[in-house]
């Protein structure tokens, strides 16, 4: 198996992704940007979470959807657009019920994106 087919047997669009993107090493490059900004996104995200700040929240939920979407996390920008209407619309308890969600689908990316770059 090459290392693309680990990424698409685990639901990423690749072929999206390198559409958007160019070719296969900007993807790759950008793909571990993506790596090195993650976990302070995260980090992040969680604290404007606790700090009930959803003005700010919003706007990290949209950066996450939009990363995702470009690089063929299909599922990871459908939640992280789900967080990102909601907390537009102050809907705190949505966000405190599904923070969750977005947590663990997040990790998944990031452990498949170490896996995928060895």
């Amino acid at each position: 198996m090459n290392k693309m087919e680990l990424l698409i047997e685990n639901g990423v669009d690749v072929e999206k992704g390198i559409e958007l993107l160019g070719d296969v090493d900007t993807y790759n490059e950008m793909l571990d940007d993506f790596l090195l900004e993650s976990d302070e996104k995260l980090v992040q995200i969680n604290h404007f979470q606790q700090q009930r700040d959803m003005i700010n929240y919003a706007i990290l939920a949209h950066s996450l959807k939009s990363d995702a979407k470009y690089f063929g996390f299909t599922n990871l920008a459908d939640i992280a657009y789900q967080h990102e209407l909601e907390s537009k619309s102050g809907n705190i308890e949505f966000i405190n019920q599904k923070i969750s969600d977005l947590n663990i689908e997040a990790k998944k990316i990031i452990d498949l994106i170490k896996k995928y770059r060895g």
